[in-house]
C-alpha cells in the first residue's frame, strides 16, 4: 500500500504561555525532522454545527505518512519537549486523520 499523507488535528488551551512557549521552541525543528509540515492554528475557530471545541487553540499540521507520525510521536526528545505542552496546556485531543490514497 502507497503511504498517504496524515494530518494531525490538535484542540488544545494554554494555560501557562511561558511552559508552551518553551514547547513552541523545540517543537518546528524536530517536526522538520520527522518530514512533519505546520499547516496553520486559530485561537478562535467558528464551530458552525455541532459542539464547539472546548479550548480555545486549533492547531493542524501533516505529515508524509502514518509511519513518520508514529516515529515523531515515539520519538524521545520529543516526548521529552511535549512535558512543557503538557504544563502549559489542557489538551482536549491530539488526533491523526488519514489523507486519501493517491487516485489513479
Amino acid at each position: 500500500m502507497t503511504d498517504v499523507p496524515v494530518y494531525m488535528v490538535v484542540n488544545l488551551g494554554v494555560t501557562d504561555a511561558d511552559e508552551y512557549r518553551q514547547y513552541e521552541k523545540g517543537f518546528f525543528p524536530i517536526l522538520k525532522r520527522f518530514g512533519g509540515q505546520f499547516m496553520t492554528f486559530d485561537d478562535n475557530p467558528i464551530t458552525l454545527e455541532g459542539v464547539a471545541p472546548r479550548s480555545g487553540r486549533m492547531i493542524i499540521f501533516t505529515f508524509p505518512s502514518e509511519q513518520a507520525a508514529n516515529d515523531w510521536w515515539a520519538d524521545a526528545e520529543y516526548q521529552a519537549l511535549s512535558e512543557h505542552r503538557r504544563a502549559g496546556t489542557k489538551i482536549e485531543f491530539l488526533t491523526m486523520v488519514h489523507g486519501l490514497p493517491p487516485r489513479g
